[in-house]
């Protein structure tokens, strides 16, 4: 088979042939790459030399490239352009790869070698980048059970290969939950409310599936917009409710198996020396272990707490003012009545600032501040094949005109693809036999579709989303160095989020929103009066969106420091992992708990999302941006030498070093929490 995932591509800059990938290339190309990887292992540990930091530690970080590119491709698509087939061939694909892993991290010629490099570190002569990629390997296998007992191994071996299994199921479960409900509406009385995007959208919807009127579902344009703007406090319900029990109960059930994963998880880290998987978790994060997560969270909650409990009472106060009949603000109407509460005293509404923010404006004003900031270009190439019709490819060029990467943009929902905003690569920078191979950076939205009679309009939300998964591909596209492992993204978890986050300030910059911001009919400059009404109100409701964050890394924290006699309690209980979501949040409630209602069964980001044990990294990452982004106030919002400092500590160097170490060469100083609570105006 003339197989396209197993050739080196012809296309410029590498770019992938996905004009000629098809499903039936996937298995056999993940078959031939793996043993292509276990034969360039078999290299390594073959050698007759004695061990060094090329022959092995470096052969190592490059051996299985035709695996990382198959791998690249399929498990992107697998989130964005995803059907049964696809979902098939991951069930089938994960105990290969499972198997490849343990191949790898279990082989004790492998790890001899390793560790015989490893124990010589300090007498060779190292880059910084070679001494981390070193140590990252040693650490690597030595979490991965390398010294294990051989009994251990297989047992160690056995647990990953179900987990894999069971994560990938949860994934599929929630996909599945998410696209079964539907709300179809054929009378227009019961779109009261709604702004006319809303309708159009849904009305576009409907055509869509072939059915009249109007189609609402849970994907994030559909679902946010209905609970902020509907008038119809039932429909408004039914929607959240269904959204708030994907995978509890029926047919995609997921709480036995969020029991599974966690006994799994707990067992695997047991079986390496750690008490909780927590503790196995954070120990190659910037927190390091749970204490210093607690701490982070306490310190927040603290003043958090009450805040937002205040700013829910002043919402429930103006609700009944204006005819709500709740004794509480019930969760389905705290979107609502907050809107109807922005909208009067700040005279700001999603309505108003949404025909300022075309699609197109937006694209064009982040690239154009990206090229304010650190000089680089994006330079459109159609000719490039694409997953999607709707995907968009860009060579990104440096000032000096340098291909920096390939940038792939996919900015609207379908029924294959899952919902919310990523960052992800098809390729990582890497340069095997030192000639450079620049990224493949991909980044995946669910923004509104242009209508028959509008283009697509964002929110101001979804702009801020825009800019956050900017960040993260800046970090991929700026990205310099050698190794794979160790560079764009590849940093810790709870550092991953400094780029993003910093880039979602310039949505609330006046500087930089009058660049670009127009009326998409009349052409008018967004009004200086809705800007400054727009940054008034950033920190409308800070408090109350902070505690849900805090919420969502104290369950996650919850589920991943339950001990074995827990899960033994819970094996025959169906409720039990509501019962043990509800003990973990009973002391930071804002909003009434509402029973046959779940966060655990459709929490992708801990589940199977590879934020285990690392929700609180948000938040981590937000303390580190609010002290960041005070050097651009300090230098300028579009100074370009804060930004080259940006770039040169933290975007290019990826996890080349230390994050502390290159926070503190960017900034001069550790942060402090307080410079969050002090920006969201809490305290």
């Amino acid at each position: 088979m003339d197989n396209p995932l197993l050739t080196i591509s012809s296309l410029p800059f590498g770019a992938p042939h996905f004009d000629r990938i098809r499903a039936e290339h996937y298995l056999p190309a993940f078959r031939a790459a793996i043993a292509e990887g276990k034969a360039e292992v078999d290299a390594i540990t073959a050698n007759p030399d004695a061990p060094t930091f090329a022959n092995t530690v470096e052969a190592l970080e490059f051996a299985g490239s035709a695996l990382d590119r198959v791998s690249g491709i399929f498990f992107n698509l697998l989130e964005a352009e995803s059907d049964d087939r696809m979902q098939q061939i991951a069930e089938e694909v994960s105990p290969l790869l499972t198997e490849y892993e343990m191949s790898v991290s279990l082989n004790e010629r492998l790890f001899a070698r390793v560790r015989a490099v490893y124990e010589e570190r300090d007498r060779l002569s190292l880059a910084p980048d070679q001494r981390k990629l070193l140590e990252d390997s040693y650490k690597g296998f030595v979490r991965s059970g390398a010294l294990l007992s051989p009994a251990d191994k297989k047992s160690y071996a056995a647990l990953e290969e179900e987990l894999s299994l069971l994560e990938l199921k949860f994934g599929k479960n929630v996909l599945d939950a998410t696209n079964a409900f539907s709300l179809e509406i054929t009378d227009e009385a019961e779109l009261e409310g709604l702004p006319q995007y809303v309708r159009d959208a849904a009305a576009q919807a409907a055509r869509e599936k072939g059915t009249a009127g109007w189609r609402f579902d849970l994907s994030h344009p559909s679902y946010v917009p209905f609970l902020q703007f509907s008038a119809r406090a039932d429909l408004r319900e039914r929607l959240w409710r269904a959204y708030n029990s994907r995978a509890l109960g029926g047919p995609f059930d997921n709480r036995d198996i969020c029991l599974k994963i966690t006994d799994l998880r707990r067992r695997i880290a047991q079986l390496l020396g750690y008490a909780t998987w927590a503790d196995y978790a954070l120990e190659d994060r910037m927190a390091k272990g749970i204490p210093a997560v607690r701490s982070l969270l306490d310190r927040l909650m603290a003043p958090s707490l009450p805040a937002a409990r205040r700013e829910v009472a002043t919402l429930l106060d103006y609700a009944r003012a204006h005819g709500y009949a709740e004794a509480q603000m019930q969760p389905w109407d705290f979107s609502y009545w907050s809107e109807r509460y922005r909208a009067e005293h700040f005279t700001l509404s999603e309505e108003q600032l949404k025909p300022y923010f075309r699609l197109e404006d937006c694209i064009e004003a982040v690239f154009g501040l990206a090229t304010r900031l650190y000089g680089v270009q994006f330079v459109p190439q159609p000719e490039l094949p694409k997953y999607h019709p709707d995907v968009r490819v860009y060579d990104v060029q440096d000032a000096d005109g340098r291909h920096l990467a390939l940038f792939y943009a996919d900015f609207f929902p379908r029924p294959g693809k899952r919902g919310g905003a990523w960052m992800t690569n098809f390729r990582e920078l890497s340069a095997p036999g030192g000639v450079e191979q620049r990224p493949l950076v991909s980044i995946v939205t669910n923004f509104s579709k242009p209508g028959p009679d509008s283009p697509s309009l964002l929110t101001h939300d979804e702009l801020t989303t825009f800019l956050h998964e900017f960040g993260h591909a800046l970090h991929g596209m700026l990205a310099e160095g050698r190794y794979p492992s160790l560079t764009g993204t590849n940093v810790a978890r709870d550092f991953v989020e400094l780029p993003s986050q910093l880039m979602e300030n310039w949505g609330f910059e006046p500087a930089w929103l009058q660049t670009f911001a127009r009326h998409w009919q009349t052409g008018e400059p967004i009004p200086e009066a809705l800007v400054e009404r727009l940054v008034a109100a950033r920190n409308y409701h800070a408090a109350y969106f902070q505690v849900r964050q805090l919420r969502f890394g104290i369950l996650d924290l919850a589920w991943h420091t339950l001990r074995e006699e827990i899960l033994r309690q819970a094996q025959d209980d169906k409720e039990q992992a509501e019962k043990l979501e509800r003990r973990a949040l009973a002391d930071c409630a804002v909003l009434p708990d509402i029973p046959g209602s779940c966060i655990s069964t459709a929490f992708h980001h801990i589940f199977d999302g590879g934020y285990s044990a690392g929700y609180y990294s948000y938040k981590w990452a937000e303390v580190l941006e609010a002290d960041a982004f005070s050097l651009f106030r300090e230098k300028g919002i579009f100074s370009r030498e804060a930004a080259a400092a940006f770039r040169d500590h933290i975007l290019s160097k990826g996890g080349s070093e230390d994050e502390a170490v290159l926070y503190r060469r960017f900034r001069g100083h550790d942060p402090d929490p307080d410079a969050l609570l002090k920006k969201l105006e809490i305290i």
